[in-house]
């Protein structure tokens, strides 16, 4: 099954923005080239691109290069919308086609943690995500002592699925499917 191009060009919440990456914005960070991003009208978070953000972006590239467009099964940017700053990001791991689930991360740059844009930005994306009626569950895996993340996915109503000796995977089933 060939799961659609994105038919929107960003998501938007009460504080925040939310525009997927293309391959051609990944391998200008790479470059630390942020032409087209400041042509969008954005700016650099503080430490934005953090090295979390470097580490993720071939990743990013992978997903994509794996379908035709963005299909919002892979990484968005987080923005704040009231300065237009990117402070982070997040998205799924691809779509698993026979279990009809995906992984979600998500990571701020830490300036800005704990002011709520993790939650803000999640919810939305889940809320995107089991909309599009392809989805039976999202997952997501946090490492034991992330108490952040661990209280944040939480919050999001995540169950634990099991743990080893490194991390807690977690489950959250679609209600609606």
């Amino acid at each position: 099954m060939k799961i659609q191009t994105l038919q929107i060009d960003k998501l938007t919440t009460e504080r925040l923005i939310l525009i997927p990456y293309t391959i051609q914005i990944c391998e200008n960070i790479i470059n630390k080239n942020f032409s087209n991003l400041f042509d969008m009208g954005l700016k650099r978070g503080k430490s934005w691109p953090d090295n979390d953000v470097i580490e993720t972006l071939p990743k990013i590239i992978n997903n994509l290069s794996q379908v035709e467009s963005p299909t919002g099964f892979e990484s968005w940017m987080i923005i704040k919308k009231e300065t237009l700053e990117i402070i982070g990001d997040l998205g799924f791991k691809g779509y698993n086609h026979k279990e009809e689930n995906i992984d979600i991360g998500y990571g701020i740059i830490e300036e800005e943690r704990r002011n709520g844009y993790a939650e803000e930005a999640t919810k939305e994306l889940i809320k995107w995500a089991f909309s599009t009626g392809l989805i039976k569950e999202i997952t997501a895996k946090c490492l034991i002592e992330n108490t952040g993340s661990i209280n944040l996915i939480k919050k999001l109503n995540f169950i634990e699925a099991k743990r080893d000796h490194e991390m807690i995977y977690w489950t959250l089933q679609n209600r609606y499917k």
